[in-house]
C-alpha cells in the first residue's frame, strides 16, 4: 500500500536522498562542489521534503539573512517526479512556515537569462508563477558563465 505525499521538516537529516534528488537533475547541479555544500546545508538549515513511502522526492532549504528576510537555499524536485506540483506545495509550504515566524521578505537566487537557452529556462517563470519578481542581476556573483538573477517576493505584512 502507498501512502500519501506528506511535507516533512523543517528538521530534517536525509542527506543520501537529497543527494539522490540533486544528483537525478544535473542540468541544475552539475557543479560538484555546490551539490555537495547543498547536501550539508540541507541537514543544518531549516529543510521541508515532500515524502511518498519512504522516499523523498522533492525538498527546499531555507537560510536565515535576517529575521525578518529568508531565502530560497537550494530546490529541487526529482527527476521522475517533475510536473505534478511538488514544487509549488514545498513553496507554499515554506512561505506559510516563514510568516507564522513573522518574516516579511523571501528571495530566491538563479541563473539569469543568458543568449543560449539553458535549464534554467524554467526556473524563473516558475519562481515568477508563485509571485517573485526580478529584482537585480549579478554579473559575476557566482561566474561570469552563470551570471545570478535575485527575485524577491513580499510574504509578510503589507
Amino acid at each position: 500500500m502507498q501512502t500519501s505525499p506528506r511535507i516533512v521538516g523543517p528538521v530534517l537529516d536525509a542527506k543520501d536522498q537529497i543527494e539522490a534528488i540533486l544528483r537525478s537533475v544535473p542540468q541544475w547541479f552539475g557543479i560538484e562542489e555546490a551539490l555537495v555544500r547543498y547536501v550539508s546545508d540541507s541537514a543544518a538549515l531549516p529543510t521541508f521534503a515532500i515524502q511518498a513511502g519512504g522516499r523523498l522526492d522533492a525538498f527546499l532549504t531555507l537560510r536565515e539573512h535576517f529575521p525578518t528576510a529568508w531565502e530560497v537555499h537550494c530546490m529541487a524536485v526529482r527527476a521522475d517526479a517533475r510536473r505534478k506540483g511538488l514544487g509549488r506545495a514545498l513553496m507554499m509550504h515554506a512561505e506559510s512556515w516563514l510568516v507564522d515566524r513573522g518574516v516579511d521578505v523571501l528571495q530566491v537566487k538563479t541563473v539569469a537569462r543568458k543568449t543560449a537557452p539553458s535549464a534554467y529556462d524554467e526556473t524563473r517563470p516558475f519562481y515568477c508563477a508563485m509571485g517573485f519578481t526580478p529584482l537585480e542581476v549579478f554579473p559575476e556573483l557566482w561566474a561570469p558563465q552563470n551570471p545570478c538573477l535575485q527575485l524577491v517576493k513580499f510574504i509578510g505584512r503589507p
